[in-house]
């Protein structure tokens, strides 16, 4: 009996050509496909614990940390123990 071959989705997305020029950039630096990375985005930004699946994680809190430079060191680590308890 033969295998019946996998069929793919082939999705037609339009967006920005600025921001599609950047994501094609940033794909080339990384040694990646454009869609690998446009998957990789997605996937770390809806999954509910996309934590586990940022593969640079130094550089996700640097991009965290940017966005709170007013908090002090010690303010940030309570604001992230805080939100751990929260369960969210």
């Amino acid at each position: 009996m033969a295998k019946t071959a996998l069929k793919k989705e082939k999705w037609t997305l339009s967006f920005d050509p600025r921001l599609k020029g950047l994501l094609i950039k940033e794909a080339e630096k990384q040694g990646i496909y454009p869609v690998s990375l446009l998957e990789q985005i997605v996937r770390e930004r809806f999954n509910p614990f996309g934590h586990s699946d940022i593969k640079e994680s130094v550089a996700y809190i640097k991009k965290i940390r940017q966005g709170s430079r007013s908090l002090s060191d010690d303010a940030f680590l309570k604001e992230i123990r805080e939100w751990q308890r929260s369960s969210s």
